[in-house]
């Protein structure tokens, strides 16, 4: 029997991705969106939400669904004018989880996977990188809600027939990736010169392929249940290394000046861009060694095929 996944915040980036592997796994797929979407794939089954903080308004999305993959979230705002951040992060990523899963719990849906950031660990690693079983140390209102997502979503489906799985990625990237994965393919491909040349910094990454392989077993694996799982393409990078096998893979070599990363934090601190600067010269890595064991998984690209992959659309 064909099995149907429900796939919010559909009309994402990181929703499209999902739609699209889970059609190609065989699955029947409804998607759901804020917004009225035409173009999707066909056999992919589309759903309008309304007022996502009413468990009602989730009825006709999730019922006769097996699983659940949650990506819509009130993301990061790069210039934050709400009067109360926390409190609109609570209610667009915590709120509307335990909305939808109260939803999914009444209709009889089996497995509800939730799209988390590593951003629930921290901002920054040390000499050990993240672990899902460290102590949370959420820096950010959206890292904040994430974590009490987490947290009411386990509180929720504790002793009941839905089975909760947290997967928290790391930067995303791929085709048509927003944020400073495109911010910096822009800045490669018109070549212009990076103050970047100079540092020595360890970051995970994901590819967006990689993120929906591991998303679709933890929609399936019985190992998955009630667990949280760190995911990234299990290989780490300097910020300078990264854009040199960036421009390798555009074919447009990186031009980047060696300026020490002292410099570069003391520059944007005086700009307001602390958080920029801590991103591009600050270490984040993931473990992704209880993932491979527990899952059976590995990710099934590499980094310089899926970085290929990523700057093929917009060459």
């Amino acid at each position: 029997m064909t099995r149907r996944v429900l796939v919010t915040g559909a009309s994402g980036f990181v929703g499209r991705a999902v739609v699209a592997h889970f059609l190609a796994q065989g699955w029947a797929v409804r998607a759901s969106s804020r917004s009225p979407v035409l173009d999707w794939p066909v056999g992919v089954e589309a759903s309008h939400i309304g007022d996502t903080l009413d468990p009602q308004c989730w009825r006709a999305g999730v019922a006769g669904v097996d699983s659940v993959v949650h990506c819509a979230a009130r993301v990061h705002v790069l210039r934050e004018k709400a009067a109360d951040p926390l409190g609109d992060f609570r209610q667009a990523n915590v709120q509307a989880t335990q909305a939808l899963a109260h939803a999914a719990l009444d209709a009889g849906v089996r497995r509800f996977v939730f799209v988390s950031s590593v951003g629930v660990n921290g901002a920054q690693t040390g000499e050990l990188p993240f672990r899902a079983d460290d102590p949370p140390a959420p820096q950010s209102p959206y890292a904040q809600s994430k974590l009490e997502a987490e947290r009411a979503l386990h509180a929720l489906t504790q002793g009941q027939a839905l089975q909760a799985v947290v997967v928290r990625p790391p930067l995303v990237y791929g085709p048509g990736a927003p944020g400073n994965f495109a911010r910096m393919l822009a800045a490669l491909r018109r070549g212009l010169p990076l103050p970047l040349g100079a540092i020595d910094n360890r970051r995970s990454l994901v590819a967006i392929d990689n993120l929906t392989s591991l998303l679709h077993a933890c929609a399936t694996h019985p190992q998955a249940v009630g667990n949280t799982f760190m995911v990234s393409d299990g290989e780490d990078l300097s910020t300078t290394q990264l854009l040199h096998r960036l421009g390798q893979a555009l074919g447009r070599p990186a031009r980047l000046i060696p300026v020490p990363a002292t410099l570069l934090r003391a520059a944007a601190a005086m700009l307001g861009r602390s958080d920029l600067a801590r991103q591009l010269t600050g270490s984040l890595q993931v473990d992704i060694s209880a993932t491979r064991q527990l899952l059976g998984w590995s990710p099934p690209q590499s980094l310089d095929a899926a970085l290929r992959q990523a700057v093929g659309a917009v060459r």
